[in-house]
């Protein structure tokens, strides 16, 4: 029998059938992070997800980028339900920018996503009487309006709590994996649900939505437990101090360490906001347990160094965290010292590769041993290799295939790897973040494309402000090219000031060549009588055209004039 109906019949009748679903991914397409994505049928939609990604080193004071949400308030009406498939930042981290413009709209997701939303809401001044929050389990099935069904189904991951979807429609089904991994011995004892993805692939799946991220990487990824392992055999031969750095939000990852703690008789600190934060919240929720309280790093008095571990923030290298500060010996509280260990468990996210290998040579300069991957596998991706992508897709046998949550690479790898499979889609596309992928029965295809942009954020915990693309080529400009600053007085006797920053001036006598090119245009503007943006003009494209042949840089140029 055919997945869709009784054979020809069924596929004739399909090609007839008019109906068609849209999706929208306004994130995780072509990248990784700020995943958020609508599926809209008739008037309503369904939204997943709202992530935050990190910045390119590029992106100067940027601290996060959220996607650019005009399309969601534009269709806010619209939106019957908000699915959140699990904890980390950059599946949540945007909501807190984006839920203040909306109307209550019912937001769904398990205990530990919701807590760890909602420990953003002092952060951003929010109030639980401004969400309508509903707590699910990783396995609920829920209706959301009248034309959306969704069967969540749980996938190992890094995080507990964390889903895919089965989402019924009326034209079929589409499975939404989410991120996930197959670890067959997970931290908490709770394996991936694929026995949903079985069924629903046996009923017919039109479209499979897959996790893209370990697409290069043959054969399966490891699991938490060989990590568990690996750092336990390292803090067996430990004779001093433990510091272990990891990812805040890797509920799992925290637990075992702490497992491995306790049974090597050690007491454990936490340093860094975002783990305190986090850990508080597992903590309180029931999903991290310990038998004896976390202690302050400032009441270690009368504790040996071989009974305490160090878990702290720091695993990409951040100049204000916690490792980094140890690293450098500017810690108000800790000190390092010869026979204190360093795990790094966690690797660098892309662009992170320079401030994490600055914090490792810098430990090293301090005689301490750092213990990182891949040379110790203290470390394992969250995200399935490729014959875990390949179990995943064989159970689900879908019509249509869309690579998602990776960069380029990722995708058109596990785009390849599907068209290789015994059962290949009909088709399989990747689209771009705000495309509108139109999906029937018998085809799938872009029809459009909406606003989705990104929001720059920065200072964040502060002022949050939004910035702009023009801020940040300012920004580039100052850091390679600098900056000139031209201070002029038109008077009967004109003045002019010449500063420069990041400007080689060299031996050639460039600051008085600029100060005399700059007083030649006031002393001339004043004489023709020109007005004070004339003579800011006059200055300025002189100037610029003298760096250009001078220097061969094309530096900042702010220019002044005060009428005297």
């Amino acid at each position: 029998m055919h997945p869709f109906g009784n054979g020809k019949d069924a596929i004739d009748m399909a090609k007839h059938d008019d109906r068609k679903l849209e999706y929208i991914p306004f994130g995780g397409m072509g990248e990784i992070g700020k995943n958020m994505a609508a599926f809209r049928y008739e008037d309503e939609i369904l939204m997943v997800d709202g992530g935050l990604a990190f910045p390119d080193a590029d992106m100067l004071g940027v601290d996060i980028l959220v996607p650019r949400p005009d399309w969601v308030l534009e269709h806010a009406h619209q939106i019957k339900g908000w699915v959140l498939t699990h904890g980390h930042e950059d599946h949540i981290g945007g909501l807190p920018y984006i839920l203040k413009q909306l109307p209550k709209i019912p937001m769904y997701g398990a205990k530990l996503t919701l807590g760890l939303l909602r420990g953003k809401f002092d952060e951003f001044k929010l109030k639980e009487g401004d969400v309508d929050l509903r707590e699910i389990t990783p396995d609920d099935r829920i209706k959301i309006g009248q034309h959306f069904t969704i069967d969540m189904f749980r996938m190992t991951h890094s995080i507990p709590d964390n889903s895919g979807m089965v989402i019924h429609t009326p034209i079929g089904k589409i499975v939404y994996t989410g991120d996930f991994k197959l670890d067959y011995h997970p931290a908490d004892g709770k394996s991936s649900h694929l026995a949903k993805i079985a069924e629903a692939g046996r009923d017919g799946v039109l479209l499979l939505i897959s996790d893209s991220t370990n697409a290069e990487r043959p054969g399966t990824t490891s699991s938490e437990y060989e990590v568990k392992g690996a750092i336990a055999e390292i803090m067996a031969k430990a004779k001093g101090r433990v510091i272990v750095t990891t990812f805040s939000s890797h509920i799992h990852r925290l637990q075992n360490i702490i497992e491995v703690a306790e049974a090597h008789d050690r007491r454990i600190v936490m340093e860094g906001r975002s783990m305190i934060k986090v850990a508080r919240i597992a903590q309180e929720l029931g999903y991290l347990k310990l038998r004896h309280p976390f202690i302050e790093s400032d009441k270690l008095d009368g504790i040996q160094d071989d009974k305490l571990l160090f878990l702290c923030t720091g695993s990409q290298g951040q100049p204000m965290a916690a490792l980094s500060r140890l690293a450098a010996g500017t810690h108000r509280k800790i000190t390092l010292k010869r026979g204190d260990t360093v795990i790094m468990s966690s690797n660098p996210i892309p662009g992170n590769e320079e401030a994490v290998n600055r914090v490792i040579n810098a430990l090293y300069e301090r005689d301490i041993d750092v213990f990182y991957p891949p040379t110790y596998k203290v470390h394992t991706s969250g995200h399935a290799s490729r014959e875990e992508l390949k179990l995943v897709f064989d159970l689900a046998r879908p019509r249509f295939f869309i690579p998602w949550h990776g960069e380029p690479r990722h995708q058109v790898n596990h785009l390849r790897l599907s068209a290789q499979m015994p059962r290949p889609p009909k088709k399989a596309i990747i689209p771009h973040n705000g495309d509108v992928v139109t999906i029937t029965k018998d085809d799938i295809k872009v029809t459009g494309q909406v606003e989705a942009g990104i929001i720059y954020i920065d200072s964040v915990g502060k002022s949050a402000d939004e910035i702009d693309e023009p801020v940040i080529r300012d920004r580039q400009m100052l850091s390679e090219e600098g900056v000139v600053v031209i201070m002029a007085v038109a008077s009967r006797h004109p003045s002019v000031e010449v500063l420069t920053r990041g400007v080689a001036q060299g031996n050639n006598g460039l600051l008085k060549e600029l100060e005399r090119i700059a007083l030649e245009a006031v002393t001339r503007g004043v004489k023709e009588k020109r007005n004070l943006q004339d003579i800011r003009d006059d200055i300025f494209y002189p100037v610029r055209r003298h760096l250009r042949k001078a220097t061969g840089r094309n530096p900042l140029i702010l220019p002044t004039v005060l009428e005297g």
